[in-house]
């Protein structure tokens, strides 16, 4: 029997079911789609917890290897096939910084963060800049113009910060030499902060997450 042929009670509750079922796909898809652009909130939830955790790591193209001086060695293994592994860079304490070169509290950072590199890099911490969601020689226009010569990755999406839990840009993550993230800093550094996550990096001593200067939420 076709639907033409049904009794109209019949044929009412067809297509009110019919309709149901598609509104419950429309919202299933909806939620998906929430899910899967929300930021990771793992690290955030473990340094609540005074927990060190693995951060999701990543593997991003060369943008620039700078002059690491005594790390030199660490960045050139890692990056010689020009990729680079986070598990590669282990048995170093690390700080990314996720940045862009047309997010303005960046530049705000910019200095601050180059001078912390030239102290930290003695120290045996190894900086790598995360530059994201970004044209390729914007991003060189921008080390150029701040005299940063710390090594630089590359992701041209959103994708690692998100897994990142990252919730815009600048956003600073200490990692220890066991490869754990001790300390978060979300938004523009201040001098303290950034001294503090590069002595919690070398300890591996968690310190937590805390609110820093401006940022710009992610393209």
């Amino acid at each position: 029997m076709s639907v033409d042929q049904l009794p109209p009670s019949r044929t009412s509750r067809l297509v009110r079911v019919s309709g149901l079922v598609a509104v419950i796909a429309f919202v299933a898809l909806l939620v998906y789609g929430v899910v899967k652009q929300a930021p990771d909130t793992t690290i955030d939830d473990a340094l609540a917890q005074n927990r060190p955790v693995a951060p999701p790591g990543f593997d991003l193209s060369v943008l620039e290897s700078g002059q690491p001086g005594p790390l030199a060695t660490v960045w050139e293994r890692a990056a010689q096939d020009g990729q680079v592994n986070l598990d590669e860079l282990r048995g170093t304490p690390v700080v990314v910084n996720f940045w862009a070169s047309w997010c303005d509290p960046c530049r705000q950072e910019a200095s601050l963060l180059q001078r912390g590199w030239e102290s930290a890099r003695e120290r045996g911490v190894l900086f790598v800049g995360l530059d994201m969601q970004d044209v390729r020689e914007d991003a060189r226009d921008f080390l150029r113009q701040f005299e940063q010569d710390y090594p630089q990755v590359r992701d041209p999406t959103n994708d690692t910060a998100r897994a990142w839990g990252a919730t815009g840009i600048p956003e600073t993550f200490f990692i220890s030499k066991r490869g754990a993230v001790v300390a978060h800093v979300i938004g523009a550094l201040t001098e303290q902060q950034l001294t503090t996550g590069i002595d919690a990096s070398l300890s591996g001593k968690p310190i937590g997450a805390q609110f820093g200067g401006e940022q710009r939420p992610t393209q």
